[in-house]
């Protein structure tokens, strides 16, 4: 909850009011600048604003929750009980009008009723939004939230940007779910998994005879998802020839099988993801600069676990949860010394990463509770993930190449760590050819642990 008023006292008033009855937390503003940023950037159920006819700033804010399509319930508030204030704020879009010389017990019970009104629209958009377990309530991940709600009901292009890890995937498939496209195909294919010369014929077919091993017509991609929605994973992986052919595709709606002459004609809606740059792409020429547009008509950005620490134990419970369920085993807990660890680590693999941390201490910790010591060293010992570990251990005996050899080691596991295991990826995280990095894992003895062998699906949303 927000309170707008240049007033300190009654913000003290009110804060402490408002603490007391309803045992939530109050945050205070002195001017409209800082109000705005707030509601920018945190997600506010309710604000108590100043309200008086010849108050501009109250007019600012309704003026900014509209215009943003904000959920906000806005208060108004003035020091003396005014009829004529009170139905000009509801015609401006008040929730509700409360003054100093009202009941305090009044003053609660409108508050409290905007707070019920705005809970009962989340569970409502939650549901129809089929994300209703949505896992976070940092205000980056809301925001996100919010975004997917509001992309759901159109058919526009939408470019989802984030790290590996973060959950696109399924951010691409919660637009989809709530879409009027629900109940058609939605059909995902990852650019960056597929050889260029073979991806144009998973995207738009081929024609019987098109090229050597082509014995049969094969019905491409697009035409499958005609009337759903087709998501473009690693957009920045595809090759510049296969670029025009989908720009085309966006102007145009219609596309020609690889080795046909007949345009087809399709209704697809296309959600792309990277966890590239794409405007260091179009600089660099690797990506056009019109694609990029066409894609990038709604951006949402998924935040990297590292700046949503507030949803690590909020997830950790999540995965317990589900793996204790999956498993037959009770739930395992964690003590408050192994919870910080896990908050303060970087999480480079982002949310995979810690799902894969879950399976492993759900299968191999004997004990109810998780300690300090069930965790890994880059955890435990307090290693910053996200940047090449250059750490070495100056021991007896080490030659200044033994030493390099250990810092290469250090440098590849932690590329691998960061790329979930995928050599190709590492490689270029790296910037060293792929065939280079698979020798050097192997004159290294560097091996993948257990827990980082098998690729498990993202989790956001359940």
């Amino acid at each position: 909850m927000l309170i707008f008023h240049e007033d300190p006292d009654v913000v003290k008033s009110l804060s402490g009011l408002i603490e007391r009855e309803m045992e939530c937390h109050v945050q205070a503003v002195s001017d409209i600048s800082a109000a705005i940023e707030k509601m920018g950037n945190e997600t506010i159920d309710v604000i108590i604003s100043d309200f008086s006819s010849s108050n501009g700033d109250a007019s600012a804010i309704l003026g900014y929750l509209l215009e943003n399509n904000l959920e906000t319930r806005y208060i108004a508030y003035s020091d003396k009980s005014s009829v004529r204030d009170s139905v000009t704020a509801m015609k401006q879009g008040a929730f509700d009008y409360i003054s100093d010389e009202d009941n305090p017990d009044d003053i609660i019970a409108a508050l409290k009723q905007a707070v019920e009104v705005s809970d009962k629209d989340k569970t409502r958009q939650n549901s129809r939004l089929n994300v209703s377990n949505i896992v976070g309530e940092s205000s980056g991940i809301k925001q996100v939230f919010k975004t997917v709600g509001r992309v759901s009901v159109t058919d526009t292009t939408v470019l989802i940007t984030g790290e590996s890890g973060t959950g696109k995937e399924l951010i691409a498939r919660a637009i989809h779910a709530s879409s009027g496209r629900h109940n058609k195909p939605m059909i995902v294919i990852n650019c960056g998994a597929i050889p260029g010369e073979l991806l144009e014929s998973e995207l738009f077919g081929h024609e019987k005879g098109a090229f050597t091993g082509a014995h049969r017509t094969r019905i491409g991609r697009f035409e499958l998802a005609d009337g759903g929605t087709i998501f473009l994973d690693e957009i920045g992986d595809m090759s510049s020839d296969l670029q025009v052919k989908l720009l085309r595709v966006l102007q145009e709606q219609n596309f020609e099988r690889v080795g046909g002459t007949r345009s087809l004609n399709v209704d697809v809606r296309i959600l792309a993801a990277t966890n590239k740059n794409l405007r260091n792409a179009i600089k660099e020429g690797s990506f056009r600069e019109d694609l990029y547009y066409r894609l990038n008509v709604i951006p949402i950005h998924v935040p990297p676990l590292r700046e949503r620490r507030s949803d690590i134990p909020l997830l950790v419970d999540f995965f317990q949860k589900r793996l204790s369920d999956r498993i037959g085993e009770p739930q395992k807990s964690f003590s408050d010394e192994s919870i910080n660890k896990l908050v303060r680590y970087e999480w480079p693999g982002n949310i995979r990463e810690l799902e894969n941390l879950m399976e492993r201490v759900a299968v191999l910790v004997e004990e109810s509770v998780v300690e300090v010591s069930d965790l890994p060293e880059r955890i435990r010992g307090g290693v910053i993930s996200g940047q090449p570990s250059a750490t070495i251990s100056f021991e007896d005996g080490q030659s200044f190449s033994d030493l390099i050899e250990q810092f290469q080691k250090n440098l590849i596991i932690q590329a691998l760590n960061q790329t979930n295991w995928v050599k190709a990826k590492a490689s270029t995280l790296l910037k060293m050819n792929r065939t280079t990095l698979v020798e050097k894992i192997k004159k290294l003895n560097i091996e993948a642990p257990s827990s980082e062998e098998e690729h498990l699906e993202d989790i956001l949303f359940r």
